[in-house]
C-alpha cells in the first residue's frame, strides 16, 4: 500500500482526517466542496480553494471559470463556487450542514438548471431536458434541432 499523497488523493481528503485520523460526518463534504471547485474551474485540486476564495473576493470569479464554458450564469456560479468553498473549510465544525443547507442550496441550482432552455453558442444548442435531467454528452448541432423531441410544458 502506496502513502496517500502518492496516490494523488491528498488534496480531497478532509484536513482534520489528515491530522487525527479520525473521520466525521462532514470527512465527504470537504472532498465534495474539492471536486465542485474543479467542476467549475477545470483546474487541478491543488490550492483550488485558495484560488477561488481570492478571485471571489476580488470579484473576479470569472477569471477562474472554465474558459469553455463562456456563458456562466453570474449568480449561480457563485452561490455554486461559495457553497464549495464552505465544504472546503479546514475545521468540519466550519462546514454546511448536508441536510438543512447544502442540499437545499443543491436542489435551487438544480431547480434552474433542469428548466426548459436552449443555450445557443456558436451554432450549437446544449438542451436541458425536464423530461430526462440530463444534458447530452455532446453539443447537438443546428441541423440536428429539428429531431429533438417535443418540449414538454406544465
Amino acid at each position: 500500500m502506496y502513502p496517500i499523497a502518492e496516490t494523488g488523493t491528498f488534496c480531497y481528503i478532509d484536513p482534520e482526517y489528515q491530522q487525527t485520523g479520525m473521520l466525521g460526518v462532514k470527512s465527504d463534504l470537504y472532498s465534495f466542496g474539492v471536486v465542485l471547485l474543479q467542476i467549475i474551474t477545470a483546474m487541478p485540486a491543488m490550492g483550488l480553494s485558495h484560488r477561488v476564495e481570492k478571485a471571489i473576493e476580488k470579484k473576479r470569479l470569472r477569471e477562474v471559470l472554465d474558459p469553455k464554458i463562456s456563458d456562466w450564469p453570474e449568480e449561480e456560479t457563485l452561490v455554486l463556487a461559495q457553497l464549495a468553498l464552505q465544504c472546503c473549510e479546514l475545521r468540519k465544525k466550519d462546514r454546511p450542514d448536508l441536510a438543512s443547507v447544502l442540499l437545499p442550496a443543491l436542489s435551487k441550482l438544480r431547480e434552474f438548471a433542469t428548466e426548459d432552455h436552449e443555450v445557443c453558442n456558436s451554432n450549437r444548442i446544449f438542451s436541458v431536458s425536464r423530461a430526462h435531467n440530463s444534458v447530452p454528452l455532446s453539443p447537438i448541432s443546428s441541423s440536428q434541432v429539428g429531431l429533438l423531441e417535443p418540449a414538454i410544458t406544465d
